[in-house]
């Protein structure tokens, strides 16, 4: 990338590295770590052309989140649904094809962190 001045990187790390999570602290402090490392690249980067973002979701229906309990989760989100991959997916596509973003940690939680 840094040859080609021309790059895009996409991080993905979590809510909690946003606000940490109770019961979580090694997750939520390597998340946050995440964010950290995405602020600074991006600026390191910036002048090479070369994008970093990262993306922070909320509860996604994965197999990471299946012991989560998602009615009692919905009453917390404002749109009072759980995330699905394609919500990640769609915004890393936009991530790819926008050329002016960068430096950001994009939240993807249907409100839950408002």
């Amino acid at each position: 990338m840094l040859s080609e001045k021309s790059g895009c990187i996409i991080n993905i790390s979590s809510i909690f590295g946003r606000v940490g999570g109770a019961c979580e602290v090694h997750y939520s402090v390597s998340k946050a770590g995440i964010d950290g490392m995405t602020k600074a690249l991006a600026k390191e980067f910036g002048l090479s052309n070369i994008r970093v973002n990262s993306i922070a979701p909320g509860i996604i229906d994965t197999d990471m989140n299946q012991n989560v309990n998602y009615e009692e989760m919905k009453a917390e989100i404002p749109l009072g649904k759980i995330g699905k991959t394609m919500d990640i997916a769609k915004c890393v596509k936009w991530l790819i094809e926008d050329e002016y973003t960068t430096g950001q940690i994009i939240e993807i939680n249907g409100g839950w962190n408002i």
